[in-house]
């Protein structure tokens, strides 16, 4: 394995802050020509995504575990970053700390703007010239969801590839004028095949998922012929569009009590949760599902508000 540092810059209190990239395989000790940009990973880029960040510590024990056995392939290089906003991280807040800037909302990014800007168009040189490319993001709503692969519809989008994840879902999404701004779209834009995995958790750390994202990672690498790996498991993915699922909203607002889990089949009519008055307990509203099929997505935090998404719902098709 060897340390690259990716963008340095100063900060007011705490001094000069790197951005790192850990490379396994060809290159580890030397950059020779021959080294091919295999895959390059990426992990938190907000100070919250605290499960994105222990994804990418344990890819990265594994990867050096197949590196030291030689079970990555001769010629073949991965890099992983872990983190791109270790200021946030240590201070536990989400977005950059000087001026709330989102990086993932800055790319291409321009080499005289401002820091996030500057650290995304640096982040973007440095990972375009990869073959494949694995971003673990943190999902836009809070809550629980399946573990899946996320691409948005530009015409170029390859489901072929990412059902080698073995993910039960790969979702597709309509391209909103945002996503222009991340570094997904940038990445495919500059001609890496790039991935959104959604693992499941974003502030609190989910094992399991943390299993789960890091053997689709590894089991995509192998199917590639980046490593050597026994990719064992896995699922034939189930590809859907975003906008098919069912959204279950909230009548009322109070304690959101939850009936049902992720990934849990139910039919017409099942009450999934219950919205409980926080002052004298009782039950204000039933939460039931309007459609048979499978949950994909529910809300965890502990109080909700009326109207809000508390459940989505990948619809049964009865042919």
């Amino acid at each position: 394995m060897r340390q690259k540092i990716l963008f340095s810059y100063e900060t007011p209190f705490s001094g000069e802050h790197n951005i790192y990239g850990y490379i396994y395989g060809a290159g580890s000790y030397s950059e020779p020509m021959e080294a091919e940009k295999s895959a390059a990973i990426v992990g938190a880029m907000r100070g919250n995504e605290h499960q994105q960040l222990y994804i990418c510590s344990k890819l990265s024990a594994r990867l050096a575990m197949l590196e030291e056995a030689g079970d990555i392939v001769s010629g073949k290089s991965i890099m992983v970053v872990p983190s791109v906003n270790y200021s946030a991280l240590n201070a536990s807040h989400k977005y950059w700390l000087s001026d709330d800037s989102d990086i993932n909302r800055e790319f291409p990014g321009n080499p005289e703007g401002p820091a996030t800007s500057r650290l995304a168009y640096y982040l973007l040189e440095t990972l375009k010239d990869y073959t494949y490319g694995v971003q673990f993001p943190s999902f836009y709503m809070r809550g629980r969801f399946i573990p899946h692969i996320r691409m948005m519809k530009t015409g170029n989008e390859s489901t072929n590839l990412a059902n080698l994840f073995g993910l039960p879902f790969v979702t597709l999404n309509d391209l909103r004028p945002f996503d222009k701004c991340t570094l997904n779209y940038n990445w495919c834009e500059a001609g890496t095949e790039a991935f959104s995995l959604y693992s499941g958790g974003t502030s609190r750390i989910n094992e399991e998922y943390a299993e789960v994202a890091v053997s689709a990672v590894l089991r995509f690498l192998s199917r590639m012929g980046v490593i050597r790996y026994n990719s064992m498991g896995g699922n034939i993915s189930t590809v859907i569009d975003e906008d098919e699922m069912v959204s279950i909203k909230s009548e009322a607002a109070g304690f959101f009590r939850r009936l049902k889990n992720v990934n849990q089949e139910i039919r017409r009519g099942d009450v999934i949760g219950e919205i409980i008055d926080p002052m004298d307990g009782h039950i204000l509203s039933e939460v039931k599902s309007p459609c048979e099929g499978i949950i994909f997505y529910m809300q965890d935090a502990p109080l909700i508000y009326q109207n809000v998404i508390l459940s989505r719902v990948i619809k049964k098709v009865h042919k």
